[in-house]
């Protein structure tokens, strides 16, 4: 069956495969989110644990590929992950796993709802295979050149390692970038915020400008507001004259409970 370049297909090697499952380590029982399983790489091995995996795929020739397996314990939905209710593969009674190659063409917007589902308790854990390029935002720190919304976002809501660094020929056909799993657990913010929608609004505007100084970026979004960035500085103890990428998430966490305030 080709790839298809529109769907940002990508198939693993074998020995490749082997080596994600062994970091997964699913277990008889517990319930995962596979999104863009393709031929069925991952989801196969992980459901031969006795893992129950809800496959969401988008092609629809895969989609009756996979079906046509009747692999037990795989529940294949097509769609797009993006458009599917959660409700498809979430029954409440305790959160999934998630173990994916994802289409590297919308990793961010899937990044985002992942987000939020595990904000709703719905999501315990995810390995997630991606541009190396992504995987390096979301384990980026402050101060380096890869740190923005991403890793703060992750930051408070995951904790994220990098798993494995994948070369070009471990896909058929091979991309043209390098690719990488990473990990991230979920838990409670790490950082009491009175509304996240406010710091994650803030973030975002601060790095549309990150070579700006803070008294600058935080200046333009509070006039659109008719409030004062000064006072917001002032109340948070913290320098206008830095730049965004050296804050710290408590450091935005405090900002933007300031902006709230103030």
């Amino acid at each position: 069956m080709q790839a298809r370049k529109r769907f940002g297909q990508h198939f693993l090697e074998p020995a490749w495969i082997a080596k994600i499952v062994a970091a997964v380590a699913p277990k008889a029982g517990e319930v995962f989110l596979e999104v863009g399983p393709g031929r069925g790489q991952l989801t196969e091995p992980i459901a031969r644990t006795g893992a129950v995996v809800h496959a969401v795929e988008i092609d629809r020739d895969l989609v009756a590929a996979l079906r046509a397996r009747a692999i037990p314990g795989v529940h294949v939905h097509e769609g797009d992950f993006l458009d599917v209710p959660p409700e498809v593969w979430f029954a409440g009674e305790r959160p999934y796993r998630m173990a994916a190659n994802l289409p590297y063409n919308v990793s961010t917007p899937i990044l985002g709802r992942l987000l939020r589902h595990a904000r709703a308790g719905r999501l315990a854990d995810a390995f997630l295979m991606l541009q190396k390029e992504v995987a390096d935002r979301l384990v980026a720190v402050p101060g380096t050149r890869d740190y923005g919304p991403l890793a703060i976002a992750m930051a408070q809501q995951a904790d994220v390692s990098r798993v494995l660094v994948l070369p070009p020929g471990a896909f058929r056909p091979p991309p043209k970038v390098h690719s990488a799993v990473v990990r991230m657990v979920f838990r409670p913010d790490r950082v009491p915020v009175a509304d996240p929608a406010r710091l994650d609004a803030l973030v975002r505007h601060v790095f549309t400008q990150r070579r700006k100084m803070l008294s600058s970026s935080l200046g333009a979004l509070a006039r659109g507001e008719g409030a004062d960035a000064g006072a917001w500085l002032r109340a948070t103890d913290i320098d206008g004259t830095r730049r965004p990428e050296t804050l710290t998430l408590e450091e935005f966490a405090r900002l933007a409970d300031a902006s709230r305030a103030l």
